[in-house]
């Protein structure tokens, strides 16, 4: 059975709980709490698709399509076929992420937040394992049909995820595992996109094949997957901010922690408002009139999103505020990834990628992202 026809099959059970459990509704930002319901009654359809999104964190999910979209900017190239591909891949792992999460994570969960799907028992351990492999097995089969090289980034990707998950997490490499991750998922954009222009040429490995530009402005220049690296960087320093301030946010305690990123962050933004070097490198997709315009505008929406809840989780580092600044760090995503877009030549990427912040910050007062 293929993986996506496997997910299929399996949601109707897993939707399920071991044992009749108290149904649970949402309070505050992604918080828990008992709803009035007949003690011990079965949770319904909707408590239970509830109690899957709480899991998988949907609110966080468009923190990613922006990784790829970012990617076939960075190689000078409109999004395509394999665009999409690489956006599917990368939305499959990042929720097997989450499912594995929970499930490395029960035993402490019960502790520290009990109201947590799996501990609460609206979630089967079971069921959360059994999702994570399939939603793995569908994120690969997406990349196969991207191509080789896009599926082996895929598998550096899925391999990051779950070493992160079941072993890295509470060491010191979990914060530089996670950075990897957005790394490669980046790299996965570019890598899918930039395949579907390249043509072998006798002797000489591959040539890329220019798409055509019709837009009326310079023709598109294409580069090879490793011009993204920059770009992807950049965005794997941010995940390592937020990740080193996430292990906080249970107990909170750190001033360090925020305060270490908020100094990172304003170095990320300078850094993507001053534009890439282009001595020694590929050539430059001109910037054009819309870009110098929404650059500034794409790096200032980052830096408000990420920067002023990191200012007040250092001045106040309880878990509540340690939690917002790390749900606005997930966010500030979205506009550093239409920034990259922008910085690449591509403001109308940029502009595509920011119409989901009103989707993510609608769907996170329902659903925290952490």
């Amino acid at each position: 059975m293929k993986p996506l026809r496997l997910v299929a099959a399996l949601m109707p059970g897993l939707l399920g709980t071991r044992q009749a459990a108290p149904t649970y509704s949402l309070s505050g930002a992604g918080g828990t709490a008992p709803a009035p319901d007949r003690p011990g009654a079965r949770p319904g359809a909707r408590a239970r698709l509830r109690a899957w999104a709480e899991l998988l964190r949907v609110s966080a999910l468009f923190s990613v399509p922006g990784d790829a979209l970012a990617g076939a900017a960075a190689v000078g190239l409109r999004p395509g076929r394999g665009t999409a591909l690489a956006v599917g891949t990368s939305l499959c792992l990042y929720e097997a992420g989450m499912a594995l999460n929970d499930w490395a994570d029960r035993e402490e969960d019960a502790v520290d937040r009990p109201h947590r799907p799996i501990p609460s028992g609206r979630v089967a351990p079971e069921a959360a394992l059994a999702v994570a492999g399939a939603l793995t097995a569908a994120g690969l089969t997406l990349a196969a049909r991207a191509g080789r090289p896009a599926l082996a980034v895929a598998t550096g990707l899925a391999a990051t995820v779950w070493a992160y998950d079941l072993r890295l997490k509470h060491t010191k490499l979990g914060p530089a595992a996670m950075a990897t991750a957005r790394t490669l998922d980046l790299l996965l954009g570019a890598t899918a996109t930039a395949r579907e222009v390249m043509a072998p040429r006798p002797g000489a490995g591959a040539v890329i094949r220019l798409r055509p530009n019709t837009t009326g402005g310079p023709p598109a220049t294409a580069r090879t997957p490793a011009a993204a690296l920059p770009a992807a960087l950049v965005l794997g320093a941010h995940t390592y901010a937020v990740t080193a301030v996430s292990r906080h946010e249970a107990h909170g305690g750190s001033t360090a922690a925020p305060l270490a990123a908020l100094a990172g962050v304003a170095g990320l933004g300078a850094a993507v408002l001053r534009g890439r070097p282009t001595a020694g490198g590929p050539p430059r997709t001109p910037v054009t009139t819309a870009g110098r315009l929404l650059l500034p505008a794409f790096a200032g929406a980052y830096l408000r999103t990420c920067a002023v809840p990191l200012f007040h989780a250092a001045l106040n580092p309880s878990p509540p505020l340690t939690q917002r600044a790390v749900g606005g760090g997930i966010r500030a995503m979205i506009p550093l990834q239409a920034a990259l877009a922008a910085r690449a030549g591509a403001p109308g990427g940029g502009l595509a990628v920011m119409g989901l912040v009103p989707l993510a910050r609608a769907l996170a007062r329902k659903v925290s992202p952490t």
